[in-house]
């Protein structure tokens, strides 16, 4: 029997979860398996990888074979090279303090990398909204210009009006004037 370190999809349609496993490699995508290694959640930015690190060395020194997906997985969170380290010391070639060392140090600049990156996503988001914000008011600021220009036009527009109906009006006695005489 031989044995898959794989991704079983779980969630809803367009929002995959995966769990990574061990599964025999005859089972299905999601059906039975052996032992449950972690999660992945790639809904999130950047993605979520939850692993039990020495789980996932165990299968991996039984001679469990990752998928492509689940060895990209697997090299992320440094299960790879901390099975690549066992070899080292099971050879002599390295004790196993310094290939603890070596995975932590590892470990500490690939943490300092996933946090440089969410500092750039929030500082481009936050950037994002900034410029958001100053479009917005410089729309408010036009808005609000050109209802200013609308109602002087309309001021101007009623003083307008008044003038013709005050023209108007002077000229209309003079009209009944000339139909009294016209009369008479």
């Amino acid at each position: 029997m031989s044995v898959k370190i794989r991704l079983q999809r779980h969630g809803k349609k367009g929002k995959p979860f995966y769990w990574v496993v061990a599964a025999d490699a005859r089972s299905k995508r999601d059906g039975k398996f052996l032992e449950k290694i972690g999660t992945y959640n790639p809904n999130t930015n950047p993605a979520t990888i939850d692993l039990n690190l020495d789980s996932a060395v165990q299968w991996l020194h039984n001679g469990a074979q990752p998928t492509d997906t689940a060895r990209a997985i697997l090299s992320y969170k440094g299960a790879l090279l901390k099975h690549h380290l066992d070899g080292g010391v099971r050879k002599g070639a390295l004790t196993q303090e310094q290939a603890d060392a070596k995975l932590a140090t590892w470990l500490d600049e690939k943490a300092g990398k996933v946090d440089a990156k969410k500092a750039g996503l929030s500082k481009a988001e936050a950037d994002a909204k900034a410029k958001a914000l100053k479009a917005e008011k410089e729309a408010n600021e036009k808005r609000i210009a050109a209802q200013a220009e609308a109602a002087k036009a309309e001021e101007a527009a009623v003083e307008a009006s008044e003038e013709v109906v005050e023209a108007a009006t002077e000229e209309t006695p003079a009209v009944e004037e000339n139909n009294e005489e016209t009369e008479a």
